[in-house]
């Protein structure tokens, strides 16, 4: 753990925290809203006490209440990595603004997620399914996304259609997405 890269970026980033920087093994780790990802990540990568020019993975979180998106970065001037979490991306309104801007890799990754989860990139061009079909309407690592063979549902419960996904109790009408009927 290198001690003075965290106490670094509490300095740096301060108010934009919405969390405490965690430190573990070789990585540290800081939470920011999702509005505030270009400038954090443009400090991050342009500032040359950071230096985080390497952008190892984008990926897509479902808490079951919200959405996250985990940046994992690397720079040479720490040992650690930094794992950047933007914390409480809204399920009825998934968006976040794309750090395509920054590193063109980035798309492929924000595509996945995208597909996955259906989190949208705002800002990233060619933001379309990546691994399923066009027409295919549901997110399959969201946690309401239940397969027709789930084995967590009692025999007598019946099969569920494939993108027959559970709607929350509480749910208003106009955020409820819509669904493959079966045929």
């Amino acid at each position: 753990m290198d001690r003075a890269f965290r106490a670094l970026i509490e300095r740096t980033f301060g108010d934009l925290l919405t969390g405490p920087v965690r430190q573990r093994h070789d990585e540290t780790e800081m939470r920011i809203r999702p509005g505030d990802v270009p400038a954090v990540v443009r400090t991050l990568h342009d500032d040359p006490a950071l230096g985080f020019e390497y952008l190892g993975d984008l990926a897509g979180v479902d808490t079951g209440t919200d959405f996250q998106v985990v940046y994992h970065l690397w720079s040479v001037v720490t040992p650690d990595w930094l794992r950047v979490i933007a914390d409480g991306i809204p399920r009825d309104q998934p968006r976040i603004p794309s750090i395509t801007f920054l590193w063109k890799g980035a798309e492929w990754m924000e595509r996945e997620a995208y597909d996955m989860f259906g989190l949208v990139f705002e800002g990233n061009r060619d933001l379309r399914r990546i691994y399923l079909p066009d027409d295919f309407v549901s997110f399959p690592l969201r946690k309401d996304f239940h397969l027709p063979d789930d084995a967590s549902r009692s025999p007598g419960g019946g099969v569920r259609p494939m993108e027959d996904a559970a709607t929350p109790a509480d749910a208003a009408a106009a955020t409820v997405r819509r669904t493959a009927t079966a045929r």
